[in-house]
């Protein structure tokens, strides 16, 4: 895989050896904490190489970056005494740097977050949670066997 860099991008600038608050490091990712934390031991992962989406980033890095995610989420979770954490990845929407990174967000029991940050909803019907279903499966290119 070649690293690719964006000039413009501050993560690939930390790649490049710019200033951050490194908790790890390997062949194919960075974590670092967030400047503007959810709570303290919020941690950013991002791949050295440059894609702005998880969609562009190649199908052998995938695997490598979560593996990372995981072990820095242990990490986070013993480091920071926390009774759990809350990995999350935005796609475009929401994301402040288009770099593709991965949250790492230490979580305690009555922390004041309440499950996802958004207000939840419901199906109109059964029949229209299948056709929501049945739309992203085409769009995948798989049909329910």
């Amino acid at each position: 895989m070649v690293e690719r860099r964006v000039p413009s991008c501050p993560f690939c600038d930390i790649v490049a050896g710019g200033p951050a608050a490194r908790v790890w490091e390997d062949a194919g990712a960075i974590a670092f904490l967030d400047r503007r934390p959810v709570f303290p031991g919020h941690v950013l992962v991002i791949p050295r190489l440059h894609v702005e989406t998880l969609d562009y980033l190649p199908a052998e890095a995938v695997g490598p970056l979560f593996t990372t995610v995981q072990h820095v989420a242990g990490a986070v979770e013993a480091g920071m005494a926390a009774d759990g954490t809350f990995v999350a990845l935005n796609n475009r929407v929401s994301q402040s740097v288009a770099h593709l990174h991965v949250h790492v967000v230490p979580r305690r029991f009555k922390d004041g977050l309440r499950g996802f940050f958004w207000p939840r909803q419901r199906y109109e019907s059964e029949a229209a949670m299948a056709e929501v279903a049945a739309t992203i499966a085409r769009a995948a290119g798989w049909s329910p066997g």
